[in-house]
């Protein structure tokens, strides 16, 4: 090979590594850590992992491997049970505090979390078993966390041919930290964007908002489609710094344009995060 082939496929291979790694980089920074387990907030997924020793008592290697297994997906479920106790519901309020003020919803979420998904499971040579179980955000759990009378309280106009079809919320730089349930809002604290503009049904499947860490990415996505438009925030808000703050001019503007925001009742938000 000629060294100038050599030296061009180099750079190429330099380039296209850069690549991969800075969007790897990209989406490992949207994952929060919480006790044993995390949340990738970028795909609304909520992963533990848990351990089991094998029975030195079992009557064979079979029943030792066995037991080992129930025991690590058991941990695993209370891990991501500790995990799931650890989400930020809205600036306010964390899902622990949910389930310490009703005993319903601890039982829901209890429930819930048995119908986890095991995606990994490892064999340690000394017999031990680890296993990682996931759940996603949406779904049942929203569903239980965010109560009915939260949603579409606020009635937004269905225009027939919408001049955008979603909005990107560019927070970087402000130290924002995802929620489930985070609200936009203007200068004066006047609500913009949140769960009262949305129907309980589109939030259930898709989240109130996504979270992602590219702008130029974030144009490009499905979720808010081929017309999106951008609105920078000022600052965060809230006790868990979750909430956005945009200007009120661009707040006005929003609200000018509120027959051509039919799409935000779908949830058609996207939140730019550093």
């Amino acid at each position: 090979m000629k060294k100038k082939e050599w030296r061009m496929q180099f750079y190429v291979g330099i380039f296209f590594f850069l690549l991969l790694t800075s969007s790897v980089g990209a989406q490992q920074a949207l994952v929060q850590p919480i006790g044993n387990g995390e949340v990738n907030w970028a795909t609304q997924v909520i992963r533990a992992t848990g351990s089991g020793a094998p029975n030195p008592q079992a009557p064979n290697i079979a029943a030792a491997r066995l037991g080992a297994e129930r025991a690590a997906k058991a941990d695993a479920l209370r891990n991501i049970l500790e995990t799931i106790k650890g989400v930020r519901i809205d600036s306010q309020t964390l899902v622990v505090n949910s389930i310490t003020e009703s005993d319903v919803i601890r039982t829901q979420v209890q429930g819930i979390i048995q119908g986890a998904r095991i995606v990994t499971t490892r064999y340690l040579s000394d017999g031990a078993v680890e296993v990682t179980v996931e759940l996603p955000l949406t779904g049942p759990l929203t569903q239980t966390l965010l109560p009915p009378a939260a949603f579409g309280t606020q009635s937004i106009p269905k225009a027939g041919n919408p001049v955008h079809t979603g909005i990107i919320f560019d927070s970087r730089g402000l130290g924002l930290r995802p929620a489930m349930a985070a609200k936009v809002v203007d200068e004066d604290g006047r609500e913009v964007y949140g769960s009262a503009f949305v129907s309980q049904e589109w939030a259930t499947k898709y989240g109130i908002m996504g979270y992602v860490k590219d702008l130029d990415a974030a144009q490009k996505n499905d979720r808010v489609a081929a017309n999106p438009l951008v609105v920078k925030a000022v600052k965060v808000t809230g006790a868990g710094s979750s909430d956005m703050v945009i200007s009120n001019t661009d707040a006005q503007g929003l609200r000018d344009m509120s027959k051509n925001l039919s799409f935000l009742e779908q949830c058609r938000v996207l939140v730019v995060v550093d």
